[in-house]
């Protein structure tokens, strides 16, 4: 048995019931964001090394571990939530597939340079602003906005930990686009994949997903939008089979 704390309650993360996660209402809960970016990923199925930053309670990783038989990592630089990521493993019995790494991804993409076929993340989308405009609770403030750094940071150390020819996708705000664009230029990040994700039909786009090459050159296809909610408030087809599973 694995401890839960606090607040803590055990998930299901596909309903099929193949993995569980622990999750906190007041420390972190995984979303649509992280479910769809885990799905929109490339993965080589039987070998390689893929690095997922932001890693949180490790949901991506665990997702990512029923696709892939690839040794996955997780970066996460909040104790309280590394320590979810870590019970979340061996709640899964995925300690032969994932490992957790507590750490700043500034610091970790020095270690592990060039080390990775695929690297992940699901960064926080706001920018530092006031604190006034912050979250009072600073799990969900650091989750959320760029206190441990921003775009610049996140982009540089996918780049360094990804091989050349390796890919790095990302989940963000469509309104950061034209910043995330040329920053990758500057990173030696070719953006080869964009996907946009609505709520429901008729609204604006709420994510977008981002796939880049490392070294590749600029040959961008927008992929059909997705849509998580039909009109009347029910999951979409599309949206159901990733939560199948």
């Amino acid at each position: 048995m694995v401890e839960l704390k606090g607040d803590e309650r055990i998930d299901y993360l596909f309903t099929d019931d193949e993995r569980q996660v622990i999750q906190s209402p007041s420390a972190f809960a995984f979303s649509a964001d992280a479910v769809l970016l885990a799905d929109f990923t490339y993965l080589p199925i039987k070998r390689g090394r893929v690095m997922d930053l932001c890693t949180g309670n490790g949901v991506i990783p665990l997702y990512l571990s029923k696709r892939s038989n690839a040794s996955i990592y997780g970066v996460e630089i909040q104790e309280r939530l590394y320590d979810m990521a870590l019970r979340n493993v061996k709640l899964n019995q995925l300690e032969d597939h994932i490992e957790m790494i507590h750490g700043d991804l500034r610091e970790v993409s020095k270690q592990y340079n060039q080390q990775f076929d695929v690297v992940t993340c699901n960064p926080p989308y706001f920018k530092t602003d006031s604190k006034e405009k912050q979250n009072n609770n600073d799990y969900l403030t650091i989750a959320r906005h760029e206190v441990y750094g921003g775009l610049t940071d996140v982009l540089q150390a996918c780049s360094r930990l990804v091989k050349s020819g390796g890919k790095v996708s990302m989940v963000h705000r469509p309104n950061r686009l034209v910043e995330i664009m040329t920053l990758a230029e500057t990173f030696q990040l070719a953006i080869k994949r964009l996907k946009f994700v609505h709520a429901k039909p008729n609204r604006d786009a709420t994510m977008v997903l981002i796939e880049f090459l490392k070294d590749g050159k600029s040959d961008i296809k927008v992929e059909a939008p997705f849509y998580i909610h039909q009109e009347n408030g029910a999951y979409t087809d599309a949206m159901k089979a990733i939560l199948h599973g």
